[in-house]
């Protein structure tokens, strides 16, 4: 909704992909003048139950709808179907073709180049690793995308035309550059204050609590750079006292 606030209240029609297609954003832009259009994914919760199932004929359109939205379901083949979710199109009408493609199918073929360039930019160089939590999905997919959008800009402010790979290497590189520059300078100004590694095959005291005097610390504070135990670890899982 930031994203499409210089464009509300005007009457126009935004084609979305499915990372954001969906009922309640149809809704919010409906009730700002602005339709949608886009593909939805089919696990979703607005689809219907009746709408889910892949074994279809092939080239055959169903059609759902709502009084803010319609759901067309287009098999293109015989195990695949394309869920189209449209706030702008009321009636759905399908191509005299051998396809027999609708018209909501067709208007996004047409007005989605921007929208599939970038996944297919996206997709071919990613970040992107499997994962459960849905904030570390979007924070893959924010890297992927700004990387793509560096190197847009970074070609036309020096008017030259760089291989998108070795662009994203040497960007990786910096970064990771920069990141362990600074953690060596932090470890470097640590190990000048606190007592030395001990020699192999003994351990180091808890340098966590100033009150404890466990023997037994084997890791450091990925913060602090600290010896700490394991009671130390347990009672302060993330951080120690000093780097709270």
């Amino acid at each position: 909704m930031r994203l499409m606030e210089p464009f509300l209240d005007k009457g126009r029609n935004v084609t979305t992909d499915n990372f954001f297609t969906s009922l309640s954003l149809a809704h919010k832009l409906l009730s700002r003048k602005t339709t949608i259009l886009g593909t939805v994914n089919k696990i979703r919760r607005e689809i219907p139950q009746s709408a889910r199932h892949t074994d279809r004929n092939e080239f055959t359109t169903q059609v759902f709808s709502t009084t803010a939205a319609t759901l067309t379901a287009y098999a293109p083949k015989r195990k695949k179907t394309v869920y189209i979710l449209s706030s702008m199109h009321s009636v759905i009408q399908t191509e005299n073709t051998t396809k027999r493609k609708p018209n909501t199918i067709t208007l996004y073929n047409t007005t989605k180049c921007g929208v599939d360039v970038m996944d297919q930019m996206v997709r071919e160089y990613t970040v992107r690793t499997g994962t459960r939590r849905w904030p570390v999905a979007v924070f893959y997919n924010m890297i992927d995308m700004a990387a793509v959008n560096a190197h847009v800009l970074y070609q036309a402010c020096t008017e030259r035309q760089e291989r998108r790979v070795d662009f994203l290497v040497e960007l990786a590189r910096e970064l990771a550059n920069s990141h362990m520059c600074a953690k060596k300078a932090r470890k470097e100004q640590l190990l000048r204050t606190q007592p030395s590694t001990p020699s192999p095959g003994k351990r180091a005291m808890c340098q966590v609590k100033h009150q404890c005097k466990n023997n037994h610390a084997t890791v450091r504070c990925v913060h602090c750079y600290r010896y700490t135990c394991g009671k130390c670890r347990r009672e302060i899982p993330w951080q120690c006292q000093d780097c709270e």
